[in-house]
């Protein structure tokens, strides 16, 4: 699972890309310089998102603000696939590991009314994990705790959708151990959230879902964020899908597991309020922000850095079943980029590039997708192999889509973006054929590597 953005067969709230330092998280522009939008180019950008639409690429929605002003917004795709089910810029999503931003500035606010603080131990709390005497507030917020993430389990799937009480989930999570001497280094967890979202209920007396309301969705009158329970469309929620040549359902995470970590539902609109808030001191005080944005290991307490060439921006991703978001906020422009998917076949990253690029008035492009039949798939059809390189790569279809699979690995759709050109650019991964003379050129990251059919 990731209650923070990635891919697996049922994005069980995958957390896989913060462990890969958040690729996804990281906007890599290839800009020179940045500025103040002179006025976000409206048509530009609805053309964009009608082109992935058309495509089925995303589904969801997307904002831009800039100095607390809403400058785009846009929900494409539906929301209720089965009944063709449009959203509008109200339409909740659950947003996965951006909750633990939130938790992180409801810990904050604890330590700021002196409930606790970042130095104390966790074993009067939880004296059945192990090493609860050493593990510190602070490590649990920046993921040095050792405690090991229960996610990562490969019977999680099999009991994700069920309710668990707090209890059930600290028994769980102690039994699994340690995976490091606490500080020694930094691993991210979902256990270290959830462990917080219980600190915080012990040291108000209260449930999370009440604090979260009173500490920040009141304040900010975020009409539109609450705790999560059942998707509800009725009430303007959203079920999230995958593409498997056509949008098919994922099954809902009980979101009495993740808490803290991974259950709060949003809205794009309600994220970019949240994040200037945040960064203006208005939740809590700067001298706080300051410590969330320090970074050990590359993680923050609930933020992580998005460099932006000399710029630093900060921000978190998300992903929960076939939901996946993404919230970044650039202090020196001010600007808010938010994104709330309830199915994506596509980078989520690139369209945080693109996003950006239009409030800053930087070029764009818009992408095409190539059309192909069944029928022509077959030239590309076998096993690609290369003398030095580790892996063969076996070319199959389904229906009138490519499928690529490396070994020992899962099969993934590959896009048909020009004749014989075939991309997958959620791992930037493309597939150049050459039919004729029997020949395939993998692209990944810069690298090129020639294979030829067996």
């Amino acid at each position: 699972m990731q209650w923070h953005c990635a891919i697996s067969n049922n994005l069980k709230l995958l957390d896989a890309l913060m462990k890969v330092k958040l690729l996804v998280a990281v906007i890599m522009l290839l800009i020179i310089q940045s500025g103040y939008s002179q006025g976000i180019d409206h048509a530009k950008l609805n053309s964009y998102f009608q082109a992935l639409e058309a495509s089925n690429k995303f589904m969801g929605s997307v904002a831009v603000s800039q100095d607390g002003k809403l400058l785009y917004t846009k929900a494409i795709g539906f929301t209720v696939v089965e009944d063709k089910l449009k959203p509008n810029e109200h339409t909740k999503y659950r947003i996965g590991s951006i909750s633990k931003t939130f938790t992180a500035a409801l810990v904050f606010k604890a330590i700021e009314e002196n409930k606790t603080d970042l130095s104390q131990t966790i074993d009067k709390y939880f004296p059945a994990v192990k090493n609860s005497e050493k593990i510190t507030v602070a490590q649990l917020l920046n993921h040095h705790s050792g405690i090991h993430n229960f996610t990562d389990e490969a019977d999680y799937s099999k009991w994700h959708t069920q309710k668990r009480s707090d209890e059930e989930m600290i028994k769980l999570i102690s039994t699994m151990g340690s995976d490091f001497e606490p500080g020694s280094k930094g691993a991210y967890s979902n256990s270290n959230y959830v462990l917080l979202t219980y600190l915080l209920q012990k040291v108000y007396n209260k449930p999370y879902q009440q604090i979260l309301q009173e500490k920040i969705l009141k304040p900010l009158s975020l009409t539109d964020t609450h705790y999560g329970g059942k998707i509800d469309v009725a009430n303007g929620g959203s079920y999230s899908y995958q593409f498997k040549s056509e949008w098919v359902r994922e099954a809902e995470t009980n979101l009495s597991i993740p808490a803290g970590a991974g259950a709060i539902v949003s809205t794009p609109g309600d994220l970019t309020i949240f994040a200037n808030a945040l960064f203006t001191g208005k939740i809590v005080s700067l001298e706080s922000l300051t410590q969330m944005k320090a970074a050990k290991d590359g993680i923050g307490m609930g933020l992580f850095e998005v460099p932006f060439l000399e710029k630093k921006g900060f921000g978190h991703n998300g992903g929960i079943d076939g939901f996946s978001s993404s919230l970044n906020y650039f202090p020196d422009d001010k600007v808010a980029i938010a994104l709330t998917s309830n199915g994506s076949a596509y980078d989520n990253n690139n369209i945080s590039i693109v996003l950006l690029s239009s409030v800053l008035n930087k070029p764009y492009g818009i992408p095409t997708f190539f059309s192909v039949t069944t029928t022509d798939l077959d030239q590309y059809l076998g096993i690609y192999a290369a003398d030095g390189f580790p892996l063969k790569i076996t070319i199959t279809k389904s229906e009138n889509t490519l499928m690529a699979q490396a070994t020992g690995q899962p099969a993934f759709k590959v896009d048909a973006t020009a004749k014989d050109v075939f991309n997958f650019d959620l791992i930037g991964i493309a597939l150049h054929f050459n039919p004729a003379n029997k020949q395939m050129t993998l692209k990944q990251g810069g690298q090129e590597f020639l294979l030829t059919k067996e």
